[in-house]
């Protein structure tokens, strides 16, 4: 029996259930390994907890007046279009004289128009982003809490001795992480840069800062025998790794 519990609590069925990613035949064994084993209970209740606390984390909050700028767009929205009717109809008694107001009006609707395809998209792209930055919680979220998860301890060569970081890796879900918690202080003119070679290319993860947060997770490609790299680059990052200036090197 207990072989029992702990392939299903090694799978992913928990993490699944929680965000709602399960088929109804995977809903109704989650709910029952839920309600017939204490430690598939506890185990979910934890899982519960640790992502809400991600979720609040990671929560990315609205674009400032973005909420009044599509209040006062519908508003506005609701007023030309009475004005352009109460002109529509004035213009089918006298169309010569009202001709100009009534093109005048359309114009006006058509800029309207316009300004609430922008902020239509506007919001089209913070629901992307929203969708992206939880997708990458969820998968972090698995990571630290997989237990197939290795944990890498990466330290500076003699370049960067005070720095350090721990790379997440998990083979079986294919994806990889990487906290940076310590590094060197170096001159304004230079700063750290991530890279990872993934399949005979190299790939530039752009400039690195230290983690504010001790949970602070940075997304490294996924792929067998895969590198990352950090190096020390000149002010704004470099489109390639200078080789000599290499002062980590992480194999996952």
């Amino acid at each position: 029996m207990k072989d029992k519990i702990k392939i299903f609590l090694d799978s992913d069925l928990l993490e699944k259930y929680l965000i709602g990613l399960t088929t109804d035949q995977e809903n109704l064994q989650v709910e029952r390994y839920i309600a017939l084993y204490p430690e598939v209970r506890d185990a979910y209740n934890e899982l519960q907890d640790n992502l809400e606390a991600y979720a609040k984390m990671y929560a990315i909050p609205a674009p400032e007046g973005l909420k009044e700028q599509i209040l006062n767009g519908l508003k506005t929205d609701k007023v030309s279009s009475r004005r352009f009717l109460r002109y529509a109809v004035a213009a089918s008694v006298a169309m010569l004289l009202f001709a100009g107001a009534s093109y005048f009006f359309w114009s006006e609707n058509q800029m309207l128009q316009q300004e609430n395809a922008i902020v239509n998209s506007k919001i089209e792209s913070l629901e992307a982003d929203m969708r992206e930055g939880l997708e990458d919680v969820r998968n972090q979220f698995i990571v630290l809490n997989n237990p197939q998860t290795k944990k890498l301890n990466i330290k500076g060569n003699t370049k960067a001795k005070e720095l350090k970081a721990v790379a997440y890796v998990n083979p079986v879900k294919k994806l990889s992480y990487i906290n940076v918690s310590k590094l060197p202080n170096l001159p304004e003119n230079q700063c750290f840069q991530m890279w990872a070679e993934v399949d005979g290319k190299m790939i530039n993860l752009g400039i690195i800062q230290e983690a504010t947060e001790k949970d602070k997770l940075l997304a490294l490609p996924y792929a067998d025998k895969a590198m990352g790299y950090i190096t020390i680059e000149p002010e704004g990052g470099n489109e390639k790794p200078t080789v000599s200036n290499i002062v980590a090197n992480i194999t996952y």
